[in-house]
């Protein structure tokens, strides 16, 4: 919104004033980060309960004259902007605001907070507790209201009936046990993993929400069952098919438990490494040719919103350059370009219960925004952006390419790492040949990023070629996998024992210049586990205060 917008919008909530799905704080510069997730989930649930879109958080408002005073709260933007991901990050399911628009009238800083109501059948929950509003005032959310929002997809969810006969017997050890450790990790500041690992198995499936009133469900079936309970489900198939089409030809099927065979799945794939810039006058970058984390969440993505009430599978095929990703039913709600920026959460979800459920168990790390983190992590790994296919009645196809279409593009995100998404994706259409708003085009014209006329534009190789330099290019591509963990390892041979702080030391300054702080951690923690995983080193200490050493 523009400033005049902006104001207006200001002026109709103040002349409104405060009801269920608005509220002012005059909010310093101190104001509470927990009061702010209590009343993202009070009044994100209330928005819900009265079929409005959206509700509003107002700072710089004093209450008693509902005149603008203005605040100082958090005026650096990046710190501002974080109050995203910390909402993010103690909502349940995990939702966060859909704008902070800062607004100055009359010498006073204003921030409207824009607060996505609940989606149909899921309340947010702040920290774990369930949160509204009666009249001005903060409080619980009833069992009345909290009724009202689970009720709303309840008879229609496909994924929360319950199945008759099926019990306990019917769920797969290693799956129960793979949750668990899921659950503790997402619930570590809540939970010891200790305790969690004592619950009985009816409890920990209640409180992943994947069991109602103590019955297993669809749901619960699908993640966590035997392999040999699908027959529970009948006649909608639940399974996976992974495809080999290309010189050679090869499938396999994946029944339940899903949350193991997911990763099954994927270790069929052939994610050999590649070279993306054999021609180039610099040493080439080498990269896996998929990511894992990439194909698991679209993979995830395609289990929480399968229709499978049209008794089909998820087919997962792998060709030489690309891997393509079906599932049955209509894109639920909206398009998947309404995704690609982050900032838009759906209200409707085929499946919540489904969905809540791998939410839960980390199967899909924030609502809503797998599509976006998927376009991030193909841009950090300078491949081309993923392409979805909507063509087909009730069939929702999404490729993610495994080798580069144009190296011009790729070199230029290797070189320009600070390139805003928006442009990465102008350009990724650039070198698919595929047309472009003349808004755009200039833009890009202007910046230099792409060169020739109307409609054969490519995408500027002279731009990625004068920023280069091989230190440039060494501090962005990093070094392989392999260098870091033989640094480990020979800190550990020659220590004894490491905490993450030292491993931390070690290593942060090495990682690639094109990771933020959080990936560079991120990136320590896989080389950490893949280590584990290989018997190479283990945890001599706890999980909380780690002490690694090499294994004897």
């Amino acid at each position: 919104m523009d400033s005049e917008a902006l104001k207006a919008l200001l002026d109709g909530l103040i002349e409104r004033w405060e009801d269920e799905v608005v509220e002012f704080k005059r909010a310093g510069a101190g104001y509470s980060t927990d009061d702010i997730g209590k009343y993202f989930s009070a009044l994100a649930n209330e928005a819900n309960l009265r079929n409005q879109d959206r509700a509003w958080l107002v700072f710089g408002v004093d209450n008693r004259s509902r005149k603008a005073v203005g605040t100082d709260y958090r005026p650096e933007p990046e710190r501002l902007h974080s109050l995203k991901m910390q909402i993010s990050d103690s909502t349940e399911p995990s939702i966060t605001l859909r704008n902070i628009h800062e607004l100055r009238s009359d010498q006073a800083r204003l921030l409207l907070l824009e607060i996505p109501a609940a989606p149909l059948g899921l309340p947010i929950a702040w920290k774990g507790h369930y949160y509204a509003r009666a009249g001005e005032s903060l409080t619980h959310l009833g069992l009345d209201k909290l009724d009202d929002i689970r009720r709303q997809v309840g008879a229609a969810d496909w994924s929360a009936q319950v199945v008759p006969g099926a019990t306990l017997a019917h769920v797969d050890t290693a799956a129960l046990t793979r949750a668990r450790e899921s659950f503790a990790k997402k619930y570590a500041n809540r939970f010891p993993s200790d305790e969690v690992m004592r619950w009985s198995d009816g409890s920990f499936l209640d409180r992943a929400r994947l069991t109602r009133d103590g019955q297993l469900t669809r749901a619960t079936l699908l993640l966590l069952g035997k392999p040999e309970s699908a027959h529970l489900l009948s006649p909608h198939p639940a399974q996976m098919t992974w495809k080999l089409e290309g010189p050679e030809r090869a499938y396999e099927h994946f029944g339940p438990p899903f949350l193991l065979n997911s990763s099954t799945l994927y270790q069929k794939i052939r994610n050999i490494q590649i070279r993306i810039l054999p021609d180039d006058q610099l040493l080439a970058v080498e990269l896996a040719k998929y990511d894992q984390k990439i194909v698991l969440e679209a993979l995830h993505n395609c289990i929480a919103h399968q229709d499978y009430t049209r008794n089909g599978r998820i087919v997962v095929t792998e060709y030489p350059d690309r891997l393509v990703l079906e599932n049955e039913g209509s894109f639920f709600e909206g398009v998947p370009a309404d995704y690609i920026a982050g900032d838009r959460t759906p209200r409707r979800y085929r499946n919540p219960f489904l969905a809540q459920a791998m939410a839960e168990l980390n199967m899909i790390d924030t609502m809503g925004y797998g599509i976006h983190e998927i376009h991030l992590g193909q841009a950090r790994r300078f491949f081309p952006m993923p392409d979805y296919d909507l063509t087909e009645p009730q069939t929702v196809r999404m490729t993610i390419h495994g080798r580069v279409v144009d190296p011009a593009y790729s070199r230029l995100l290797i070189q320009k790492t600070d390139l805003a998404l928006e442009d990465i994706l102008a350009l990724d259409r650039v070198q698919k040949k595929l047309p472009l708003d003349d808004g755009i085009i200039k833009r890009l014209r202007k910046a230099g990023l792409i060169e020739g006329r109307k409609p054969n534009f490519f995408v500027s190789a002279a731009v990625a070629k004068a920023t280069a330099s091989k230190a440039d290019y060494i501090r962005t591509r990093g070094l392989d996998d392999a260098h870091y963990k033989k640094m480990i390892l020979d800190l550990l041979t020659q220590f004894g024992s490491a905490s993450r702080q030292d491993l931390d030391r070690l290593l942060l300054s090495k990682l690639s210049d094109a990771l933020d702080d959080s990936q560079k951690a991120t990136k320590i923690s896989s080389l950490l586990t893949s280590l584990r995983r290989n018997r190479r080193i283990s945890n001599a200490g706890t999980r909380k205060a780690p002490v690694w050493v090499l294994t004897r």
